[in-house]
């Protein structure tokens, strides 16, 4: 197991891939006007791609200028404060071609807002990096 300077778990492509799988909710970084914005998404992988729908606006349009996007899943336990943390940084595109759009369709790719009008993004998983970190043991402090 390769450990980073953190002492966190680095995971492998075939690990990060089945991560995402397991998650629902992810998160796309973006720029706006030169300046950083993240938002949220639900999402799917299908093949090696992340894919998500939205309506017109900001994640529409970072797709649609084939722009570099960060997108990040994680799972945290709040208790033992193990968990992980996969990155995939990649172009990003709006699936316009009708056999792919229907392919993605069927995969029954979630809606983050209720009034979405399923414009669909894709985002293909080249560069991908993930952490985990273990259950820590935490000793309580004795009382007095």
């Amino acid at each position: 197991m390769e450990v980073d300077r953190n002492g966190l778990e680095v995971l492998g492509r075939d690990e990060c891939l089945r991560l995402l799988r397991s998650a629902t909710i992810g998160r796309v970084g973006t720029t706006i006007g030169a300046l950083p914005t993240v938002l949220p998404v639900n999402f799917r992988v299908v093949d090696d791609r992340i894919v998500f729908r939205t309506t017109a606006g900001t994640k529409l349009d970072a797709a649609t200028t084939n722009s570099v996007v960060a997108f990040e899943a994680d799972a945290i336990d709040p208790v033992s404060h193990a968990g992980w943390s996969v990155v995939v940084t990649g172009i990003a595109r709006e699936v316009t071609e009708p056999h792919e759009l229907a392919e993605l369709l069927a995969a029954n790719i979630p809606f983050w807002a209720p009034t979405s009008d399923g414009h669909v993004v894709s985002i293909r998983t080249e560069m991908i990096s993930g952490r985990r970190l273990s259950p820590q043991f935490h000793p309580r402090e004795e009382e007095s």
